[in-house]
């Protein structure tokens, strides 16, 4: 499986936290973790010629993970096509943070993908609520996360084909925060908010 991880790559250019803690880059942690596990994997960014998402590099990926937060106006709109027809015939895509107000995502679902957001230093809880799906495997009943900021309902997309995780928050909020979707021949994953 061949697997581009895009990143907006700015959160790492602009605070020296962030920095410090992905020296390369979040798309560069993500993408180190897949090769260690020994998928065939490369890097694009923003600030790259075409956003490092050619048509060669999208004819030659399988999955592509893309990780957006604050930029999404920056995305040049047909690169966010192209990557939407890309899905369409087939390529798998995952959704991360903040990618779920991304152009590609939106255009992908055909809705605002607004929702409720409060920043905050909640306890999360992800309850797994479909065990047997192969993303689950090896994740007991639910994962907790100490501090996150809230995500929440009404989250403006279309039922998803299969809902994984549903976040409870300290709160009192509840979020759809895993689910599938299938457009054309293309599979998503979508995981938001997570940091």
């Amino acid at each position: 499986m061949k697997i581009t991880v895009w990143n907006e790559n700015r959160h790492e250019k602009q605070n020296p936290e962030v920095a410090s803690i992905y020296p390369d880059g979040i798309h560069g942690t993500i993408a180190a973790f897949l090769r260690e596990s020994g998928f065939d994997t490369r890097t694009a960014t923003l600030d790259e010629p075409e956003h490092g998402l050619t048509d060669e590099v999208l004819a030659d990926t399988d999955v592509l993970v893309w990780w957006e937060h604050k930029v999404h106006e920056e995305v040049n709109e047909q690169i966010a096509e192209k990557v939407k027809e890309r899905v369409l015939e087939g390529m798998g895509l995952v959704v991360l943070h903040s990618s779920h107000f991304s152009k590609v995502f939106k255009k992908l679902m055909g809705t605002s993908c607004d929702l409720k957001w409060r920043e905050a230093d909640d306890k999360e809880r992800l309850w797994v609520v479909d065990p047997a799906h192969p993303i689950t495997e090896g994740i007991g009943e639910y994962i907790e996360l100490e501090k996150e900021e809230m995500y929440g309902e009404h989250f403006d997309i279309p039922a998803p084909d299969e809902l994984i995780f549903v976040s409870w928050f300290e709160g009192g909020e509840v979020f759809r925060s895993g689910a599938t979707f299938k457009r054309g021949r293309g599979r998503i994953f979508l995981f938001p908010a997570r940091s």
